[in-house]
């Protein structure tokens, strides 16, 4: 029996990479479509194609989508300086993916397109959010992504497509909820606001498997997953588990909503005089001082057979470990 190929776009990040890695231990052929000034450390020494020709090279991306049977769409721009670079790096990406694998492989077997829970925004109530719900984020980034969901719904008669949306995904290898490990490991939780506020947070490993159901599966073609944590979580109990993890405990301080407002807004101006986009800002602000950034997985859990895994405080205790190991911690 052949074994299957699929492309990866963003292989070389950090759910990119999670994903080459089970695809091969699901025997697959793998190639990898990276910028040419991507690091390459999370795919390095394993058995990958590299293609490193970005999105805007058409003779590269044609090259790269040519004979795949799936294609995992994972890569996007998470932060940028303005809405144009956002639709530029979520939009106009997709598209020319599209373009060409209708032009050299129109019977692919799946464009699997990783989107975000930031394309739907917040949660209504504590029941979390649904597929159906009419979307309304919050953010230029999930502003983008909606509309990267709305370009590949006009080609679902053309290419089977599923589109999945992760909640907030931590883990070996991440790099921006790090930095709340980081502060943990130094003695301060921060947490935002005096009301109870609920997320959904799911394990990368969790979230490629769920990546993996969506795009193998004969009924979710046309679909959309959210694919996340079963429960949510309290950042109390997020803290908890990351006092256990750590085997101490860290003051926690709980910052009004106003001046998570004000420390994003003086993180964006100071932005503006660097050629890097802030990580944190005042659209970041604001996604934080929502109180149900929560997701329902149920459509996945019953469609896709899809399940959480790996729990919160087994997670957390294997991304300290790893962060020790390689002396991030």
């Amino acid at each position: 029996m052949d074994k299957k190929t699929a492309l990866v776009t963003g292989a070389s990040g950090f759910v990119g990479s999670h994903l080459v890695d089970l695809l091969l231990e699901k025997d697959f052929n793998v190639r990898a479509l990276v910028r040419k000034t991507s690091s390459l450390k999370w795919v390095e020494g394993k058995n990958v194609e590299i293609h490193d020709c970005g999105f805007f090279d058409e003779k590269g991306l044609r090259n790269a989508v040519d004979g795949v049977d799936y294609v995992f769409h994972v890569a996007g721009v998470v932060r940028a300086k303005t809405p144009k670079e956002f639709y530029r790096g979520n939009v106009e990406t997709t598209q020319n993916l599209i373009d060409a694998i209708l032009e050299v492989n129109p019977n692919l077997k799946r464009l699997l397109v990783v989107s975000s829970f930031a394309a739907n925004g917040p949660a209504k109530d504590a029941s979390g959010a649904k597929e159906d719900d009419e979307p309304h984020p919050i953010s230029q980034y999930g502003k983008s992504k909606l509309e990267e969901e709305k370009l590949v719904k006009k080609y679902f008669d053309k290419l089977p497509v599923t589109i999945v949306r992760p909640p907030a995904v931590y883990g070996e290898r991440e790099t921006d909820i790090y930095l709340v490990f980081k502060s943990f490991s130094k003695g301060l939780m921060t947490m935002v606001g005096f009301d109870e506020k609920l997320v959904s947070l799911v394990h990368a490993i969790d979230l490629v498997n769920g990546i993996y159901l969506a795009a193998t599966a004969e009924n979710s073609v046309g679909e959309t997953y959210y694919v996340g944590s079963e429960k949510f979580y309290t950042w109390d109990e997020v803290a908890d588990a990351m006092a256990k993890a750590f085997g101490k405990n860290a003051l926690r301080i709980r910052i009004p909503h106003f001046l998570v407002y004000v420390s994003g807004a003086i993180s964006q101006f100071f932005s503006y005089f660097s050629k890097r986009p802030a990580t944190f800002n005042f659209e970041k602000a604001r996604e934080f001082v929502q109180k149900y950034q929560i997701c329902d997985t149920s459509k996945a859990v019953r469609e896709l057979g899809y399940r959480q895994n790996i729990s919160l405080e087994s997670g957390i205790k294997r991304t300290v470990d790893w962060y020790k190991e390689m002396n991030w911690l």
